[in-house]
Formats: C-alpha cells, sequence, structure tokens
C-alpha cells in the first residue's frame, strides 16, 4: 500500500479523533473502481442486457457501477464507442448535487479530464449550452477528447483561466461546477505520486487558489443561479474553512442542504467558522462508503431587483459558398439527418456546428468550438471522429455493425482494413453492436480503415 505522509497522519487524527482509526484503516485496501454508463448513447438496462461486466450499483448515482480488476473496461470496444466513462465512485455524487437539466446554461470551470462534464452532459441531454474549461493546455487536449467520445454535441471546450471567462460572462450561467484543483488527499489510496505530491504548503496553496476560482464562478452565476463546489481532498483549510470564507465574503449566497444518505456524512461547522449551515455541505469518508473521498458544497445566488449579462451573441467565421456545398454534397448522399441545431461555423478548415445560445467566443482559447463535424478538404469535405460518435445508425444511410466479441472489431480498432459486402460503396458508419465507433470508406468489397491513428490499439 501506498505511504502516507507523516504530517497527514497527525492532522487526521486530530481531526478525525474516534474515527481515525477506522479511516486509516481503508488504507491497508484496494481502491474502488467504478463506471458511469453514458445515457446520450444507451439506457441503464440495454447497456446491463448487452454488457458481461460483473457491476453492482453506485447507490448515490443511479447510472453509476462498480466493476471489478477482471473486467477491464477501459481495454474494450464499448469505452472506445463511448457508452460508459471510467470514474472514481465518490466523485459520481458531486453532478448529482448540481440538478443540471435540458435547456440550462452550465459551466464547467475546472473539468479536465472530463468526468463531471459527461456526466453533466447526460443530464442535460443533448439541449442547452455546456462550456467545458480547463485552464491547463494538455489537460484540456483530453477534456476535448473525452467530450468528443461521449458523443457531446453542444459543448465548447475553452483553455482559459476563471478571471479571464468572468471578465466575458458576467452573470451568465445558470448552473456552475467548481471542481477545484486540491490537493488531492482522496486519491493516496490510489496514486503514490498523491502520496509524494503532497504538503501541507500544498494545502495552503491550493486554499489560496480555491478562493480566486470560486470568486470568479460568482461573477458568472445568473441569480438565483446554482454553484457546487467540490473537491476529493479531505483538509478543512479546503473545504468548510473555503466555503465559510466565501459566503462571508459573498453574503448573496446561501447553502442549501445537501441530502445526507447512503453514508454521506455531513460537514462539519467546527471546521469552519463554527457556521451552523456548513452541516448542509457532504462530506464522503472512504471508512463510512466505498469510495475514496470527496467533499461538496452547494451555494444559490439570491435573486436581485434586477440583472443583466453583458455577454455577447456568438460569433465565428462565415461558411462559405464552396465549403458549404462540398459538406452538403456530404450530408445529401451519406446523412438521413433532417435537422441540424445550431450555427455553422468555419475554423480554418475545420466545420463546425456552434451550439444555440452560444456566446461570442472570439479572443478566447478554444480548443472544440461546438460539434466537430469534418474538413473542408480541397474538392471534398472528409468527416470527422467526432461526427461519427455523435450520431446513431438511423442518421446515416449506410453503417455495418459487428459484435464486440469479433475478430473485425479488434481489426478495425486496430487501423486494419477489413473485407465487407460489394454492396457496400463510399462512406460507412461502421459500429460495435449497432453503437457508432468510427467511419470507413468502402470500395470494391474492402472497407479502408478511417479511426484515428492517435485512438488506434496498439
Amino acid at each position: 500500500m501506498n505511504s502516507i505522509p507523516e504530517n497527514f497522519h497527525k492532522r487526521m487524527k486530530n481531526m478525525l479523533e474516534d474515527e481515525a482509526e477506522p479511516f486509516f484503516q481503508t488504507y491497508q485496501t484496494k481502491s474502488y473502481q467504478g463506471l458511469r454508463i453514458n445515457t446520450l448513447k444507451t439506457s441503464v438496462k440495454e447497456f446491463l442486457r448487452i454488457t458481461d461486466f460483473e457491476l453492482a450499483p453506485i447507490p448515490w448515482c443511479s447510472v453509476g457501477f462498480y466493476y471489478t480488476e477482471q473486467d477491464r473496461p477501459g481495454k474494450h470496444p464499448y469505452h472506445a464507442a463511448g457508452l460508459y466513462y471510467i470514474q472514481e465512485p465518490s466523485a459520481m455524487s458531486v453532478v448529482e448535487y448540481l440538478d443540471a437539466a435540458p435547456g440550462d446554461t452550465i459551466l464547467d470551470l475546472c473539468a479536465a479530464p472530463g468526468g463531471k462534464s459527461t456526466q453533466i452532459a447526460a443530464h442535460m441531454e443533448g439541449q442547452g449550452l455546456l462550456i467545458s474549461n480547463e485552464i491547463t493546455a494538455s489537460r484540456a487536449k483530453a477534456l476535448s477528447e473525452n467530450i468528443e467520445r461521449l458523443g457531446i454535441k453542444h459543448a465548447i471546450v475553452t483553455n482559459e483561466s476563471p478571471e479571464r471567462l468572468a471578465n466575458r460572462f458576467p452573470q451568465f450561467f445558470d448552473r456552475i461546477l467548481v471542481d477545484a484543483p486540491c490537493s488531492g488527499e482522496g486519491m493516496f489510496r490510489k496514486l503514490e505520486e498523491a502520496c509524494r505530491d503532497w504538503s501541507l504548503g500544498k494545502v495552503e496553496e491550493c486554499a489560496l487558489i480555491q478562493k480566486d476560482i470560486l470568486d470568479s464562478a460568482a461573477e458568472m452565476l445568473k441569480p438565483g443561479g446554482t454553484i457546487v463546489y467540490s473537491t476529493c481532498t479531505f483538509s478543512k483549510e479546503e473545504n468548510e474553512e473555503r466555503i465559510a470564507f466565501f459566503l462571508q465574503n459573498h453574503p448573496e449566497f446561501q447553502l442549501i442542504e445537501i441530502d445526507h444518505q447512503h453514508g454521506i456524512a455531513p460537514g462539519r461547522p467546527e471546521w469552519g467558522s463554527d457556521r451552523a449551515d456548513l452541516s448542509y455541505t457532504a462530506r464522503l469518508w472512504p471508512h463510512r462508503l466505498e469510495g475514496e473521498g470527496h467533499f461538496a458544497a452547494k451555494l444559490q445566488k439570491q435573486y436581485e431587483d434586477s440583472f443583466s449579462s453583458s455577454a455577447r451573441p456568438s460569433k465565428g467565421p462565415k461558411v462559405d459558398k464552396t465549403s458549404w456545398q462540398l459538406f452538403e454534397a456530404f450530408f445529401q448522399e451519406n446523412l438521413t439527418i433532417h435537422k441540424w441545431d445550431g450555427n455553422f461555423i468555419l475554423f480554418g478548415e475545420q466545420l463546425y456546428l456552434l451550439p444555440q445560445g452560444a456566446p461570442n467566443i472570439e479572443k478566447l482559447k478554444v480548443l472544440r468550438p461546438g460539434w466537430h463535424l469534418g474538413t473542408i478538404k480541397k474538392g471534398r469535405f472528409e468527416p470527422s471522429h467526432s461526427l461519427a460518435l455523435g450520431i446513431h445508425t438511423n442518421d446515416v444511410k449506410q453503417s455495418i455493425s459487428f459484435s464486440a466479441k469479433s475478430p473485425e472489431i479488434v481489426r478495425y480498432l486496430k487501423g486494419e482494413s477489413l473485407l465487407v459486402d460489394e454492396k457496400y460503396k463510399g462512406w460507412i458508419l461502421v459500429c460495435v453492436d449497432g453503437y457508432s465507433l468510427g467511419w470507413g470508406k468502402v470500395s470494391n468489397g474492402q472497407l479502408k480503415n478511417h479511426y484515428p491513428k492517435g485512438l488506434r490499439w496498439v
């Protein structure tokens, strides 16, 4: 088992007192592993019917399940098709508190690698606007890839600081998730590097960063809106103390009580200026439930007599006539989609569908300005992997499906060509058990593989 830092051990012993011993005993056991079914692509009932994973329900998330080491869901074709997201079980609780709904305008402010963003998107059922932001460029790339894999079409992925976003989007969002960067104490059982990187100084440093992030989030939230703040750490400085300080400096906010069920404990007022309402927050302790640990607080901004947002509507390079004709030719020949919800925009050679209600994103660092449809190349349109993962078999004129256990699926995921019936010609959607996986192009009975090189199985 991983070596626990001595100062962490002393601090938690003082904080937990009689509960310290059962808390530390969890570090002698293996961590829990979970996956969350992506209801944008399948239902829980259907997924349980087709899978042979050994799954057990996670009580605080209706689409979450524990899996065993033998299942190896990260190496399964269903993972490549975006049917689920592998996520630490206690982390699945946070988005449930956000109450995201279809039609909302939502910001996930610290979104990488994308677990909570993809969970929010499923609650939104493809309707509304989701901006998923990550300040670290390398992590923002992973976030964008997960948004793509799970077939999310109404999200914009940005790589910005919270302060820059706050300047652009005052009072713009209905709901904001702040899954704040933290000292990561809830990762000690899973990651040796989390233990090595930890220090009391890091706890203090993270608490200061969290203060600034929360202040920016407060600026961007509409009156009546909700912020959910969360961490995967146990320190009072990053949890109860952080919320108490925020409420002291933002009297327009109040805490909303989180339902404490399934072993989820209330926050501790004595760890945050003795504010009684800190008991409304949630503590997921590893010795009380089957998860690594989390903290969450739900904050609501009070209504004002009047408010306005200065965020301007979206703008983007218009699609020129030639580019549009190339896309339309592909569309007419290969797709059966009758309605496109959003505005077509062109970034260089890349064609996107910008979500309806999107604000102006000019001069922001944007990795994904909506649903990536494909590339305008010389004299032709080439569909993107994102387009394949965002559609279903009834959206295309040609599709071919293989079993998850078939050698053809493994060959396809490795980037190899396949032999198929000569009745197929041109672009074809390749599927696993009826779920879209990627593109192929057929000529004379041979399917040329268009699965992205960077994603291919080795």
